[in-house]
């Protein structure tokens, strides 16, 4: 099978030509026909998070070597299963979106079902091979998510996308009808944030982002202000509306967004960073005890999330956002676009 790696940090992917792989145990192998192209494969990509103040986590230090076959946005057909797989014949040609956050399985936190934040992670795409080639092996079936009956394209990217979306939606306490969810960054996971608030009934959102177009995009997906954040007036705006700012959903994670979005919270408000942009900050530690605000990371989601996703998806009630499909024979080229910011929504590499 042919995949494509990073063989060295920050170079283009090169070609791989690999043996088909042959199923042990209880793994089961996946023909990819869709595979998403997520921010956090740039970081995977360049090999290191930017911690702020000249510091650097360095991913060849926790296990993440070349080659690297990237891709955890993973969508195929089931092709072949272990002999210990506990999955049925019948289930072979299904179309399925693999879980990708996997764990060492084996801890409390894995057994309780939050894989995604095992002390040991091993998740596909990152530690394990992902699926930016033409076969994808996953330990277990239980890793699998029916996606019959629901738009592919779009399905694939709610394996770390619209998963991490969700997840860090619920990490918010807010009254649906009265007080404010503020938004910062608009790009493929923020606009899955507004679709997912609208879904679920949030009629008051705030959008933060430079970008005029990502702007009008939210305000067209829902959204009932959308500031430019450098404006001078933005803060205010924001924390005039109603019922104030009882959650802050940051997904770009950098210094400018992380005060922004801390400064705009009522008292008793979360702040949930998401994304990986990188950097740091200093909070005022009197002030997060007198305002009684919740500062708190959100990584990714689990794998009872992801199945409610896909079920809200297979029901038609969360809107579709822009999805560009591009060969995954490009996904240098794809990564490019990304990287240089000129994507609209999200890409998917297709087979």
């Amino acid at each position: 099978m042919r995949a494509y790696a990073v063989q060295r940090f920050c170079e283009p992917l090169e070609i791989l030509d690999r043996a088909d792989p042959t199923p042990k145990g209880t793994e089961v192998v996946i023909e990819v026909t869709r595979c998403g192209v997520c921010h956090s494969d740039l970081h995977i990509h360049e090999g290191y998070y930017d911690l702020g103040g000249g510091k650097k986590l360095s991913l060849a230090d926790r296990g993440v070597q070349p080659p690297v076959v990237m891709g955890h946005e993973v969508l195929g057909r089931l092709v072949a299963k272990g002999p210990d797989a506990p999955i049925a014949d019948s289930e072979i040609g299904k179309t399925f979106v693999v879980f990708p956050w996997l764990g060492c399985g084996e801890c409390d936190i894995c057994k309780r079902g939050d894989d995604n934040l095992c002390p040991k992670p091993n998740a596909i795409g990152v530690h394990r091979a992902g699926g930016y080639a033409e076969k994808c092996v996953v330990p277990h079936p239980k890793f699998l998510v029916d996606a019959t009956g629901v738009d592919p394209t779009l399905a694939a990217t709610f394996a770390c996308s619209g998963l991490t979306a969700y997840s860090a939606v619920k990490k918010v306490d807010a009254d649906r009808d009265k007080d404010t969810i503020l938004v910062i960054g608009a790009g493929g996971v923020g606009q899955s944030a507004i679709n997912i608030l609208r879904m679920l009934g949030h009629r008051n959102i705030a959008v933060a982002d430079i970008d005029p177009a990502k702007r009008d995009n939210a305000l067209k997906a829902g959204a009932s202000l959308a500031v430019d954040p450098r404006d001078a007036d933005a803060l205010a705006k924001v924390m005039a509306m109603p019922g104030g700012v009882a959650g802050a959903l940051d997904f770009v994670g950098a210094p400018a967004t992380a005060n922004f979005g801390i400064a705009a919270l009522r008292r008793t408000g979360t702040y949930v960073v998401v994304g990986l942009f990188g950097g740091d900050i200093t909070v005022s530690l009197p002030l997060v005890i007198l305002r009684t605000i919740v500062i708190r990371g959100s990584y990714v989601g689990n794998l009872a999330e992801l199945k409610e996703l896909i079920g809200f998806l297979r029901e038609g009630r969360i809107p579709a956002l822009p999805v560009e499909e591009i060969a995954m024979a490009e996904v240098n080229t794809a990564l490019t676009r990304l990287r240089e910011g000129k994507v609209k929504g999200r890409l998917v590499l297709t087979r």
